[in-house]
């Protein structure tokens, strides 16, 4: 047992019949089991290419300081596999998780919360020969004080037994950061909250005959209750959201500042997504249109598989309806329907120009495919595994409550006698984790009445029309073989992020689930 602040952590409980993904208890120790999160964890979103180094800051330089990096070449050099960081940069073989600037301007007031201790981290990774990542640096910042003083540190893989306890303190940081991320900005923002005002638009301006609300009714199903559910008892001033993660009471002006600063609906899609992070190249000769960078990635290429398996549904589907650009012009309710989306729902960027149009039959398949997209593939991938890739608290803990300790700090003697007893006094409270754990327990799971991607119960309303009926069988179809084709994938020796000693399969977009948590399953829609 160790004990801080009245507060008894039993590593026995930390280690024994816990949802871990892996079936090896210390993989929360592991580099590999950290890297391979980014790619088919829970938060696969985040990940990026680097195409410059060292990083540079787009924050604002008078107020948060030096916009360089302090990672150097030398930190990483050693790491490279003989190359230099200009080959790396140019064979695309440096990737990073960069959560500097949106963690940067809220951390006065984040570390000056009880129990709430947190940095702007930036992660560096090589990708290995195998297409696995490798984690070679991890760079954590705090606001400056004056200019004299060093705001920031950078960690390298261990050397020896404190150099060890460090770097595991690192990445400890860096996935609460990724626990704050993805909970904030990629779950509730870019999922639930930036699909309902489409579907409040929906329900006031399409009639309930209208083609396009019968086509996405299914896919708005539970949502706008859910969301309201959510803002009474999760991202609610002291809810949930507030209590668990490391923002605490910032965490709604962090998720706004990321709506303002960074979200864009027209890159929403997945294909858009992938080529914005660096992740992916456009490239026509490739079934998807895009070469992914990063081949054994299983969030993209499982996720590739359903985004055009919805794209040829929603051609088949406007196509059917809408010949030319003048019947998408001349539909008022149509017309109606997005504008509201835009001007009313999404007022605050209601004048940004990156707003796709609707004035023809293509624009609307690409709008009505990223929406499809996010509120069923998307949110799935995001949701479902939460408690089992997140309940084993060292592995992803959601907030941390003590920096990392300097040599010249009054804790850093505590630190050299009990490393574990300081990386345990640095996770959450006891009662913080069981209240976390019982929460994404609940989130996490499907409902025995869920209905899913390839289902849907109102195909009686096209009986008169044959060739709807035959495009939703052939989507059904084809989701049938994309989950045969997952699985398969699952099987390959060869997909190290896939398969392999203590590796569980990524099943997060096979489509199909019972009830209850099961890390799998796409509904059709944001149901919880």
């Amino acid at each position: 047992m160790y004990e801080h602040s009245s507060i008894c952590i039993s590593t026995d409980i930390l280690s024994k019949n816990l949802p871990l993904v892996s079936g090896d208890t210390s993989c929360w120790l592991r580099d590999d089991q950290f890297s391979r999160q980014a790619l088919a964890g829970i938060n696969p979103l985040s990940i990026e290419r680097i195409k410059e180094f060292p990083p540079v800051s787009k924050l604002d330089l008078s107020i948060y300081g030096p916009q360089e990096s302090a990672l150097k070449e030398e930190h990483i050099k050693g790491h490279l596999d003989g190359m230099s960081v200009q080959q790396a940069i140019e064979e695309n073989k440096l990737f990073i998780l960069d959560y500097h600037d949106i963690y940067l301007p809220f951390l006065n007031q984040i570390n000056s919360l009880e129990d709430r201790k947190a940095y702007a981290t930036r992660t560096i990774f090589l990708l290995t020969p195998m297409e696995t990542l490798k984690p070679i640096a991890i760079e954590l910042s705090l606001p400056p004080v004056d200019p004299n003083s060093p705001s920031n540190q950078v960690l390298t893989p261990p050397i020896d037994a404190t150099t060890n306890w460090l770097w595991q303190l690192g990445k400890a940081h860096v996935c609460s950061n990724d626990s704050g991320v993805h909970q904030l900005v990629h779950h509730w923002l870019r999922t639930h909250a930036c699909m309902e005002p489409f579907i409040i638009a929906a329900h006031r301006q399409l009639s309930a005959m209208h083609p396009i609300y019968k086509f996405l009714d299914p896919h708005m199903r539970y949502t706008l209750k859910i969301n309201a559910l959510a803002r009474e008892t999760l991202i609610n001033a002291g809810g949930i959201i507030e209590t668990e993660f490391t923002p605490g009471k910032y965490c709604m002006q962090m998720c706004c500042a990321a709506y303002r600063d960074w979200w864009r609906f027209d890159l929403e899609g997945l294909p858009a997504d992938l080529i914005r992070r660096g992740v992916a190249i456009p490239d026509p000769t490739q079934a998807h249109g895009i070469r992914l960078l990063i081949e054994d990635y299983p969030y993209a290429t499982d996720g590739l598989l359903i985004w055009s398996a919805i794209q040829k549904l929603v051609q088949s589907y406007v196509n059917y309806y809408y010949q030319d650009a003048s019947a998408v012009c001349s539909d008022t309710e149509l017309q109606a329907w997005y504008d509201e989306s835009i001007n009313v729902g999404h007022a605050d960027l209601r004048h940004a120009s990156w707003w796709p149009k609707l004035s023809s039959p293509d624009d609307l398949i690409s709008i009505l495919t990223t929406i499809i997209w996010l509120a069923s593939a998307q949110h799935a991938a995001l949701n479902f595994g939460q408690y089992p890739y997140g309940g084993h608290v060292p592995t992803r803990p959601p907030l941390m409550r003590q920096l990392i300790p300097k040599e010249n700090d009054p804790g850093y003697m505590n630190f050299i006698k009990d490393p574990q007893g300081y990386f345990l006094s640095s996770l959450p409270s006891w009662s913080q984790i069981t209240k976390y754990m019982a929460v994404i327990d609940i989130i996490s799971s499907h409902s025995p009445d869920e209905e899913y991607l390839g289902v849907r119960k109102d195909l009686s309303t096209w009986s008169g029309d044959p060739k709807i009926l035959e495009a939703f069988y052939s989507f059904s179809m084809e989701i049938k073989s994309i989950e045969k084709e997952i699985e398969k994938r699952n099987s390959d020796i060869s997909l190290r992020n896939r398969c392999g000693v203590g590796i569980s399969p990524y099943e997060l977009l096979i489509p199909s689930s019972g009830p209850g948590v099961t890390c799998r399953g796409v509904p059709n829609s944001i149901t919880v």
